[in-house]
């Protein structure tokens, strides 16, 4: 069976990735760790090892309930803990009176040191206490420490910080299960959102909703399990799972919407 056929045809690459990986593990016995994968990512790495009892297959992302998560392959006799994950979690201050920083701030700015999104999992930020704290790949820990340190007109300095000092993850989901006529991104939106089928499409022509955070203008689109959308002005959804067809051809499916 053509494993390509049940994904898109720009996952390929990373099909390939996932294929690649997992010939490493079982040739050479040794684990395998990704970097931060979205929760789409996630879903095919898991659809493509599946039951295969020859591995271990662990998703983490540096503390409890991030969206964002490290891959851990491994052969299947190996102990998998949290603490193997090659992630540090970093925190800065800066001062809340002075300035207003909000995640877009926090990540514009990673991106401008030339660094890649998939290095950089979760972040949070605590406007109370002018706290940030960002959950990157290791390898990279020391050049933030040592160049990321302005956000905005904010002068800032990240150093590591322990697990049990970490910020938890507050955002807030709730889950939602409906029937919908179509998998089409325009009708998708019209459910998770509660629009009209026209705002739904003017929504999509203008640019202004993504999946899996690029912008998506085709109203026919695919929708499938692990996509995250984001709608301008509207927050974010995921599509979490699609159970099955209705009597009518009709599809059930389970999502989730963050509150804004």
């Amino acid at each position: 069976m053509d494993i390509y056929q049940h994904f898109r045809k720009d996952e390929q690459s990373f099909i390939d990735q996932i294929l690649s990986w997992r010939e490493q593990v079982e040739r050479q016995y040794v684990p395998k760790y990704s970097d931060f994968l979205d929760p789409r990512e996630q879903y095919i790495y898991q659809s493509i090892i599946g039951q295969d009892q020859q591995f271990i297959l662990s998703f983490f992302g540096g503390v409890e309930g991030t969206e964002r998560k490290q891959a851990l392959l491994a052969p299947y006799y190996e102990t998998v803990t949290n603490e193997a994950f090659p992630i540090d979690i970093l925190t800065a201050s800066y001062p809340v009176k002075f300035v207003n920083i909000e995640h877009r701030d926090v990540l514009g700015a990673f991106l401008s040191l030339g660094l890649m999104r998939k290095k950089l999992g979760d972040l949070a930020i605590d406007p109370d206490t002018g706290s940030i704290q960002i959950i990157v790949s290791s390898d990279i820990s020391d050049f933030i420490i040592a160049h990321f340190t302005s956000i905005k007109k904010a002068n800032i300095q990240f150093k590591e910080t322990p697990l049990n000092q970490a910020l938890p993850i507050v955002d807030d989901w709730s889950d939602y299960e409906t029937t919908v006529s179509s998998l089409r991104l325009d009708v998708v939106l019209k459910h998770f959102y509660h629009l009209s089928r026209t705002q739904a499409l003017e929504l999509i022509k203008k640019g202004f909703v993504k999946v899996n955070f690029k912008i998506v203008e085709d109203p026919a689109f695919h929708i499938e399990a692990g996509d995250i959308m984001s709608c301008r002005g509207k927050g974010r959804s995921r599509l979490n799972q699609i159970i099955g067809q209705t009597k009518k051809q009709k599809w059930r499916i389970h999502y989730s919407r963050l509150k804004n």
